[in-house]
């Protein structure tokens, strides 16, 4: 088990790693949102504004949390940019390679919040674990919607 000091730093790079992420896959949602077009343009025009929403809760209560904890979540683009394991939008992207990116996204959150989970579970630290719990939940919800609206 981590020392106190040791679960802090490892639990302030988790979770600043999520702030990278989220904060590029708002804009990325946001891009997606305003650049959709074709057939499906009504249902995820909608959806990904859904999605940009949600994401910008989690995002503030994840740098929130922090906050309380005593640690400083990261608030440029430039650090953002250079934390993220998610990729920004290129612009040349379809409907379907939006969903796809989006769906691909998601897991790759999911697999990281588990790690998140895990250590704060084994401090027990259960606020920052219920946190990271209720968005891996709703994620893995939108990612079966992904999914399913890919036909997988």
């Amino acid at each position: 088990m981590a020392t106190p000091a040791a679960y802090s730093m490892y639990l302030t790079d988790t979770l600043n790693q999520q702030v990278a992420n989220f904060s590029v896959l708002y804009m990325k949602l946001h891009h997606y949102h305003w650049y959709v077009k074709g057939e499906n343009f009504f249902t995820l025009h909608i959806k990904f504004e859904e999605l940009y929403t949600e994401v910008g809760v989690h995002l503030d209560a994840i740098a929130e949390r922090m906050l309380a904890l005593q640690t400083i979540p990261t608030a440029t683009l430039k650090e953002h940019l250079a934390m993220a394991t998610i990729k920004e939008a290129t612009g040349e992207e379809d409907t379907k390679q939006m969903v796809e990116a989006l769906s691909e996204d998601l897991e790759s959150i999911m697999k990281e919040i588990k790690i998140g989970i895990t250590l704060a579970e084994e401090h027990r630290d259960q606020s920052t674990a219920d946190l990271l719990i209720a968005i891996h939940s709703s994620f893995e919800k939108h990612r079966w919607m992904l999914d399913a609206y890919l036909g997988k």
